[in-house]
């Protein structure tokens, strides 16, 4: 799965403000933020030197920039990475030793910004891809697996070793719940061993393996050209469809749920102008 055909980047244009806002300082910033005029964001943990481990600070500019992509029109694929050979390497370990001080009050609502950051991440409309290269450890599986997909390099290490510390995987835990079901979770958590990607592929938490930082960014160019082929619209919408109908009882309140989705979708402008361009046998508008 590693031979990922180049693509021509995209031209069609991405929101106004996004790629008029100025560059991102990458010697300061421990959140680099980058859009394409083809609607693809890369959203980088610009760490390295600390292994893209997570502060309170790189956890804030997390969350805004997620929030932020939550409302910017155009944007058609959100890509999460680490800087240098890591994903992220959890929590840093100063931050580990004065959290160790606080009051139970003071770990909630420290928790609570993590929790935060990776609702706004699971909330993008578009599709979200993580890029794993490297350890993805703690909290940094947690941002693999609330994203749509991902891809790893064969490489790639994960862990969720907090039961080693006498704590819990607790605010990553309704992703990673939702990414490898609960019997993959309970195994992972309770024995806190590391499992490499090959293992990550096997239960689900990545979809594809590549061979190395090279084959990330054929993974990136290719998704981001395929992304162009799908309606924004109906991207969000599918999203939701799959949140709303899991775990639901098939009977007739769903099928009539499903049946009205589908029904606003054939005569929404999207769903008109794709069903249109099929049958003239053109591409519709939103590939440009």
């Amino acid at each position: 799965m590693s031979d990922i055909p180049p693509i021509d980047p995209p031209n069609n244009a991405i929101a106004d403000g996004l790629l008029d806002q100025p560059a991102p300082d990458a010697e300061t910033s421990k959140v680099l933020v980058e859009a394409t005029p083809g609607g693809a964001v890369t959203v980088t943990i610009n760490r390295p030197e600390r292994k893209n481990a997570f502060d309170a600070e790189t956890i804030a500019a997390l969350h805004e920039a997620f929030e932020t992509l939550q409302g910017q029109d155009g944007v058609r694929v959100v890509f999460v990475r680490g800087a240098g050979d890591t994903f992220s390497a959890g929590a840093d370990l100063d931050w580990m030793r004065s959290a160790a001080e606080w009051d139970e009050a003071d770990n909630r609502d420290d928790a609570m910004m993590l929790a935060r950051m990776l609702k706004a991440l699971h909330d993008i409309p578009c599709l979200t891809v993580a890029l794993v290269d490297g350890a993805a450890f703690g909290g940094g599986v947690g941002l693999v697996a609330a994203c749509d997909t991902a891809v790893a390099t064969h490489g790639a290490r994960f862990s969720f070793s907090e039961v080693k510390l006498g704590l819990t995987p607790a605010t990553i835990s309704p992703y990673v719940v939702e990414a490898i079901g609960a019997r993959n979770a309970r195994a992972l958590f309770a024995m806190g061993l590391p499992f490499d990607a090959q293992d990550a592929l096997n239960i689900s938490l990545v979809h594809r393996l590549v061979a190395d930082g090279a084959g990330l960014d054929r993974a990136r160019d290719w998704i981001a050209g395929e992304v162009r082929n799908t309606a924004p619209g109906a991207v969000a919408a599918a999203k939701d469809l799959v949140r709303h109908v899991e775990g639901r009882a098939i009977d007739h309140a769903l099928m009539a749920d499903t049946a009205e989705r589908i029904a606003a979708r054939r005569v929404s402008d999207e769903g008109r102008e794709g069903v249109r361009a099929f049958l003239e046998r053109r591409r519709p508008g939103w590939v440009g």
